[in-house]
């Protein structure tokens, strides 16, 4: 079902394990938002290869160097590295690695490999990050997190291309290296995004918003001689009907207070009408209803999809 970009095809204007379809790609977390502990996501590869049987798209890694007040997570490129190694078909993708805590050198060797490796299944999805503990924890300027992004973006693509200095160059090389996922609402990340991004990516629910995004991504394209323009990517939470939330609120939720398999395919169609091309599904579920709701996200609404 899903044409994998390899690292020798060249790299696509798509995330990667993605077709030339038209239709919404849903991927999905392979873990409940806030783990209460890292017990509760051990079994994250066995969940991907599940996923990947059931016919989802891609599945994305959150990033957070501290527990903090969101809970444990795994490393995110090892984590995917794992997953890469495991399944065959899925796209695999950061949403969102926090740039700025990273040295880009080492994170463009890094991300090669793993873009080579799973050939060409893996997209590079980054943000800036919001929490001042983990940037004084590694030692970076929490003020200078948007200007570090942007340099380090630089890097990348620099050395990805192969244009840097033959003596920094990186290896594996690629052809150009993994997409980009470039998160952020406001006009400096969405600058980012135009400038290197295959996508923009945020967390919208909300088709007008979305429009919104689009139409400032299309200006700041224009004013600065950009004939491109991103794609427009988006996680989203749902809690299937018969399920419980968890008590703390990530935010709106797909299909409303009371939602229904087809409230949850129409909030998607609506945003899949308004530029939406790739949506990925976190599951604010107990850890033991997880795998029954990604079942039913599966059941339910990746046929309505087209997937």
């Amino acid at each position: 079902m899903t044409a994998v970009r390899t690292p020798e095809s060249g790299a696509s204007a798509m995330p990667s394990g993605e077709s030339a379809s038209n239709a919404l790609r849903l991927g999905i977390a392979p873990h409940r938002l806030w783990p209460g502990n890292a017990a509760e996501i051990d079994d994250v590869v066995e969940t991907a290869r599940t996923a990947e049987q059931l016919g989802f798209d891609h599945m994305v890694a959150g990033s957070h160097v501290l527990a903090g007040d969101l809970g444990v997570t795994h490393e995110p490129l090892i984590m995917l590295s794992a997953i890469a190694g495991a399944t065959s078909r899925i796209g695999i993708a950061t949403s969102v690695l926090i740039l700025p805590l990273y040295n880009p050198v080492v994170l463009a060797h890094q991300t090669a490999t793993l873009d080579r490796l799973s050939r060409g299944r893996f997209t590079l999805g980054v943000g800036t990050g919001w929490d001042r503990a983990e940037f004084d924890a590694v030692g970076v300027p929490f003020g200078e997190r948007g200007k570090r992004a942007g340099e380090h973006l630089e890097v990348l693509s620099s050395l990805w291309r192969g244009e840097s200095e033959p003596r920094i160059g990186i290896a594996p090389r690629t052809a150009g290296g993994p997409p980009v996922w470039v998160g952020g609402q406001s006009d400096a990340a969405l600058r980012r995004a135009v400038r290197f991004g295959s996508a923009w990516h945020g967390s919208v629910a909300d088709p007008a918003e979305l429009r919104h995004i689009r139409t400032r991504l299309t200006e700041l394209a224009e004013a600065s001689g950009i004939e491109r323009q991103p794609r427009l990517t988006s996680v989203a939470f749902v809690v299937p009907p018969g399920f419980t939330a968890i008590s703390r609120d990530p935010g709106r939720l797909l299909g409303g207070g009371q939602p229904t398999a087809a409230s949850i395919v129409d909030e998607l169609g609506a945003l899949h009408e308004a530029g939406l091309h790739a949506c990925s599904i976190w599951l604010p579920v107990p850890a033991p209803a997880f795998a029954d709701a990604m079942a039913w996200v599966a059941r339910e609404v990746l046929p309505e999809l087209g997937q």
